[in-house]
């Protein structure tokens, strides 16, 4: 007997359900039960409708691949959400598994031919007769024993687009048997359409579905899909969560509230500026909390940043003074002496300077507000992007416009943690090479 339908979300025009893996999304030559009929058949018990049931299908997805699909319940639905995959209004991403090592995050364009016979595409050189334009964008979650997890988004909607243009990189997803050759009979592609954000089509709001893939590999960036809008997931066990934020977001507020409607209780047990990117840890038990608080305030948890500053400063190790002022929401240097000063330190490595920008990796000793960026500030040689601390002159010469600064590994009661996003010099559009 078959699984009972997953329906995400239903209403008078749409009806938004999980596809499972290896359903052709309509009926075909295999005679397989198919999507289609199977939401019809759940509309028209689910509604008492008699005769034959409207479903508009207006869009596809591969049949190995399962997640999110929409289907349209009017006419007028079905027209409009056709417009909105046309236009690319609608958004689709995708989670892959893929073998080797891939960058950070990339974007691939590719021209690409599907051959009819075979049911089968190929990157193909420009110009090529009945080549298509494809593009992608993706970002890497998470890595382990020579595969990754990536967030794939589509540029244009192309047959096996993401297939074709991962494997022509020596990037094939596992369990792929049309374009990863080691992939072995029997195998589950991992690939999966994890979240769809499309536009009501009476409403006019904006919606986003989620549909976690049912994979065993990297359980912490698998079951943060979700939240991917905030952070990805990093580690996961009873008792912490340990997630790479994006930038530009806040740990109490934002991330906080996004990760608590997924994990109850959560306690944060750090902090992390809303302009810096990286890592950041939850507590999942009280106990827990008590443990991790106690262990950032005696330092017994080691912190590496990477930083793109101004101009070249000199490696060492850097110790200054300083106060908060509450009111203007900043930290001044001040001297040791001074009441209620507090001492800052941290060791500076210079990995790769280049015309005037350097790539640093930073250690913590303490942990203070703002402290890299005050002390990188104070040595001459601020923070890239840094609005508050930083040369506002040098951030508008090489058009940067957010902080170049990410927490990238930490380490606590001997676990190692790592952010998998990186800082690069080439990303600086106003740098020459």
């Amino acid at each position: 007997m078959s699984e009972p339908l997953h329906v995400l979300y239903e209403d008078n025009h749409l009806l938004v359900v999980e596809k499972p893996a290896n359903m052709p999304v309509q009926a075909d030559a295999s005679g397989d039960g198919d999507l289609l009929n199977r939401c019809k058949a759940y509309i028209k018990e689910a509604y008492h409708k008699p005769g034959e049931v409207f479903l508009g299908l207006v869009h596809r997805l591969d049949r190995p691949v399962g997640g999110v699909m929409v289907f349209a319940r009017t006419s007028k639905a079905a027209a409009r959400l056709s417009a909105q995959f046309g236009s690319r209004q609608a958004k689709k991403r995708y989670a892959a598994i893929v073998s080797g090592v891939p960058r950070a995050k990339d974007t691939l364009t590719d021209w690409l031919v599907k051959d009819e016979r075979t049911n089968t595409a190929s990157v193909v050189p420009e110009g090529t007769q009945g080549a298509k334009f494809a593009s992608l964008e993706y970002r890497t979650l998470a890595r382990a024993d020579g595969k990754a997890l990536l967030d794939v988004s589509l540029h244009t909607g192309r047959p096996h687009q993401i297939r074709v243009q991962l494997s022509s990189r020596s990037l094939p997803i596992e369990g792929d048997m049309r374009y990863n050759p080691l992939a072995k009979p029997g195998t589950q592609i991992r690939l999966w359409a994890y979240a769809l954000s499309i536009v009501h089509p009476t409403l006019n709001e904006p919606l986003t579905f989620y549909s976690i893939p049912p994979w065993k590999e990297f359980p912490a960036a698998v079951g943060l899909l979700p939240a991917r809008a905030v952070c990805s997931g990093v580690y996961l066990d009873d008792g912490m969560l340990v997630v790479d934020k994006e930038p530009g977001v806040e740990v109490e507020d934002e991330l906080y509230g996004e990760l608590s409607g997924l994990f109850d209780p959560l306690y944060p047990v750090h902090r992390l500026d809303a302009n810096t990117e990286g890592l950041v840890v939850f507590a999942r038990t009280e106990a827990m909390r008590d443990a991790l608080e106690d262990a950032f305030y005696r330092h017994e948890t080691k912190k590496i940043y990477r930083a793109i500053l101004c101009g070249t400063p000199k490696d060492g190790r850097y110790v200054h003074y300083a106060k908060k002022d509450a009111d203007a929401a900043t930290v001044r240097l001040c001297r040791a002496d001074a009441p209620d000063a507090l001492r800052m330190e941290l060791a500076l490595t210079v990995l790769e300077s280049r015309n005037g920008l350097s790539l640093c990796e930073i250690e913590l000793f303490t942990g203070r507000t703002h402290q890299i960026r005050v002390q990188t500030a104070a040595i001459g040689h601020p923070v890239l992007g840094d609005d508050k601390y930083g040369d506002r002159d040098r951030n508008r010469q090489f058009r940067v416009r957010r902080q170049m600064l990410l927490h990238k590994r930490l380490s606590v009661f001997g676990k190692t943690f790592q952010s998998e996003k990186e800082l690069s010099l080439d990303e600086i559009k106003g740098i020459k090479q």
